[in-house]
């Protein structure tokens, strides 16, 4: 289930991508079947060693075109262990929520973005989540958890103050918001309340079998009630010096 829209955020065969916080590496996986030559990077090494794992079947596999290259490793947002200009696209993606100082996430993202390369950024949004936070704190009174709801504007605020410039932005997984709403209101980590189980059931079924009907119910809800706020941005190009 990507999050960020490749149609909005096109990646070109040989583009150098970071993905900042990969998690799972839902979107590390995609670049890499796209061609891209590709890093995943968390602080997390278990998940590390999953999507490590997960790249060498794809490989195997034949999922990736020749020339894409995939690497996952450990390392420190906030001190991103690669020189200046070092990718042509990053994306980060359900992180800067958790990150006390997210910018200086954002100033290390576009440290090592060339210029004319492109960032996307994903976070919870404001709406759908202010529910979940009303409705427990176990949501996010969790060690890691959310310490933060943006709103849409402020987020391309300090999208704007890190010398980014932001070019689009639109509402994700509409059909997700419900379901996180059922699991705040019978216990985040009860996963055996009928609501929850049926409406989990429902989710798979969609992710699976991508029918008509949810896609164009999801499409129509994703401004109202979309679970994430994704916005694109792209890194200024240096002023051309004159030799003469």
């Amino acid at each position: 289930m990507l999050t960020v829209d490749f149609t909005r955020f096109p990646l070109a065969p040989g583009d150098r991508v970071l993905d900042l916080g990969c998690g799972g590496g839902r979107h590390a996986f995609e670049a890499y079947r796209r061609g891209a030559r590709v890093v995943a990077l968390d602080r997390n090494a278990e998940e590390i060693r999953e999507v490590a794992s997960w790249f060498a079947a794809m490989k195997e596999a034949g999922e990736a075109p020749a020339g894409a290259t995939a690497t996952a490793m450990e390392g420190d947002a906030l001190n991103l262990p690669f020189p200046d200009g070092s990718f042509d696209v990053v994306i980060i993606s359900e992180v800067m929520e958790h990150i006390p100082d997210d910018k200086g996430v954002l100033a290390e993202m576009v440290r090592v973005l060339r210029p004319g390369g492109r960032i996307a950024v994903t976070v919870p949004r404001y709406g759908p989540e202010k529910v979940c936070w009303a409705l427990s704190d176990a949501y996010h009174e969790v060690e890691g958890g959310h310490i933060r709801i943006y709103r849409a504007d402020e987020l391309l605020d300090r999208i704007r103050e890190a010398g980014l410039r932001p070019y689009g932005s639109h509402h994700a997984h509409a059909l997700h918001a419900p379901y996180w709403w059922l699991k705040c209101a019978f216990g985040v980590d009860n996963d055996r309340a009928l609501p929850v189980r049926a409406y989990h059931k429902l989710l798979v079924w969609d992710i699976m079998k991508k029918p008509l009907a949810t896609r164009v119910t999801e499409r129509a809800l994703n401004p109202l009630i979309g679970k994430s706020f994704v916005a694109y941005a792209t890194k200024p190009q240096l002023p051309a010096v004159d030799a003469s």
